[in-house]
């Protein structure tokens, strides 16, 4: 099994190195951050092929890294070039006997393992024609010479191999690229071939043509071929008719369609074709493979179709290597966290970031993987995170947020997370794990030392985690927070009410949660908010 892919120059990726586990790995992560770019760059490094074809075919300057094609462009104009780019595809294995002729040192690290490399590199021989080339004036170059490019594919061992020669057997999965009508070809062809002794298939062959021979002895078609054969001499000399194609090249296997109770393959929901065409494809080639890829396996499907893809793909895969990219969170939860490797963008270092879950305590990885909605996914893919206790206190922010910064939250990757239950510290375990920016909103209920502090301690000591609370214990929720720090007058025509004190204003509110909520939110008029709120937005 691999269990380690270093990948250099490919598409998005400048320099990428990631571990990954013998049995399931999960792939999450927002557009553009190169989960499927990783899935390709396995299946090229194992089988010399991109979109089906050899690579040699497939070679374009968009393949390189545009960062370093940009840097390289630009030492060409100053006169002073770096060396020209090169696309490196590492596959790293686990020390079994079957890959010993795999083993060797020449990959980037220099390490005596078991691997194999795909290179994309410049062809010396025609290194005095791009250097003319790139030296004329009108003829600057703007991208990369990918005509002037090789592919070398060999083993650690410096031996150069081939499909045949690698004992390692592999199966990309994208239901999307699947054709309909050649899945279901195969599909019959696999109940034919497993289901159907030689003598049932014989019957089938018989029954086939004798419905074909039929068609032309109805009575509707042989009026509409006795018409047909009045217009001869108009149309053609020869006596025109219609019927069924009897010779070998249309046969049973090229006309059956399988129906899906009752429905025709082609009529069925997107869902399912999906699903089935995932399971086909299994069907068909994972049995003999070690290595399973598998591209967006949630196209169309509900959460229940999800939990029954994902059973299959299980109980089918056992004991193979299995890697999925997803957005999906219910894959996430399903499979489990642990089996994450989330991959996104540092808008800091401008480079495309991994991190994983594999430290999540069993507790809260069991959590998760019960939770039904997708508020995983929204932690691990927000750029920060802010956590609330509920609908009511999720539009408070929102509004304080929208108030102080003129945008909602979300406009500037900011989410803001209803947390079931109170569970703050489950979401929290995920945030000190990834590193993810995160600010817990709470009440204080009477007692902030007690109910907070002491509750959060474990966390004060990551720099990306925040909780804020209000130090005042007689006002231990949102609602009274709000009324002491705004005027009454202001309240009352915001809320549509003529309260003469503010702890009537405050049993209202408190009774009326998410309505009051909802009025200041939609309200233009500002209010004052309390500093912990003021202090978590900013």
């Amino acid at each position: 099994m691999i269990n380690k892919i270093f990948i250099q120059n490919y598409k998005i990726f400048d320099k990428f190195e990631l571990e990954l586990k013998s049995g399931l790995n999960i792939i999450v992560g927002d557009n553009e951050v190169g989960k499927s770019t990783i899935l390709e760059a396995v299946n090229l490094a194992l089988t010399k092929r991109l979109n089906g074809r050899f690579i040699e075919y497939e070679l374009t300057p968009h393949l390189f890294n545009k960062k370093y094609v940009d840097k390289y462009l630009k030492s060409l104009k100053e006169g002073k070039p770096i060396k020209l780019p090169e696309i490196i595809i590492e596959l790293y294995f686990d020390d079994i006997p079957e890959l010993a002729l795999l083993r060797g040192s020449m990959n980037t690290k220099r390490e005596g393992c078991i691997g194999i490399k795909l290179e994309i590199v410049f062809d010396e021989d025609y290194q005095e024609e791009y250097e003319n080339l790139s030296k004329n004036p009108s003829d600057e170059v703007r991208l990369i010479p990918a005509e002037y490019y090789k592919v070398r594919w060999y083993s650690f061992g410096n031996n150069a191999i081939t499909k045949r020669s690698l004992p390692i057997r592999l199966s990309y999965i994208d239901a999307t690229t699947i054709r309909l009508q050649s899945g279901t070809d195969y599909y019959l062809q696999d109940i034919i071939k497993t289901d159907l002794d030689p003598k049932e298939r014989v019957e089938l062959n018989i029954a086939y043509r004798k419905l074909k021979e039929l068609f032309s002895k109805e009575a509707s078609i042989k009026g509409i071929n006795d018409k047909l054969k009045s217009k001869k001499g108009a149309i053609t000399n020869k006596d025109l008719s219609i019927s069924i194609d009897i010779s070998q090249k249309s046969n049973w296997e090229t006309n059956l369609v399988p129906h899906l109770d009752d429905l025709p393959f082609q009529l069925i929901g997107k869902g399912e074709q999906s699903a089935l065409k995932i399971m086909l494809a299994l069907e068909r080639k994972g049995v003999e493979s070690n290595i399973i890829l598998i591209e967006e396996p949630e196209n169309h499907l509900t959460f229940s179709s999800m939990n029954t893809l994902i059973s299959k793909i299980e109980d089918k895969c056992e004991g193979k290597q299995i890697i999925i990219a997803t957005h999906s969170t219910y894959v996430l939860n399903k499979l489990g966290l642990e089996n994450l490797i989330l991959l996104h963008y540092d808008y800091r270092d401008k480079k495309i970031e991994k991190a994983t879950l594999i430290n999540l305590p069993k507790d809260t990885q069991d959590y998760f993987k019960k939770l039904p909605g997708y508020d995983t996914l929204r932690i691990v893919l927000a750029r920060k995170s802010i956590l609330v206790e509920g609908p009511s206190d999720e539009l408070i922010i929102q509004k304080a947020y929208l108030q102080k910064h003129k945008s909602l939250p979300i406009e500037n990757g900011v989410d803001v997370i209803s947390v079931r239950g109170l569970s703050f510290s489950r979401f929290l375990d995920i945030a000190k794990e990834l590193k993810k920016d995160v600010v817990v909103v709470t009440d204080n209920d009477g007692d902030y030392r007690k109910k907070v502090d002491e509750k959060y301690k474990d966390y004060n000591s990551y720099s990306n985690i925040m909780i804020s609370r209000s130090e005042d214990d007689t006002a231990p929720t949102l609602e009274p927070q709000i009324v002491n720090c705004n005027d009454l007058e202001v309240l009352n025509r915001i809320l549509s009410k003529t309260f003469s004190d503010k702890e009537k204003m405050k049993d209202y509110m408190k009774n009326n949660k998410t309505e009051c909520a909802l009025r200041i939110f939609e309200n233009n008029e500002n209010i004052v908010f309390p500093e912990y709120i003021e202090n978590a937005i900013k």
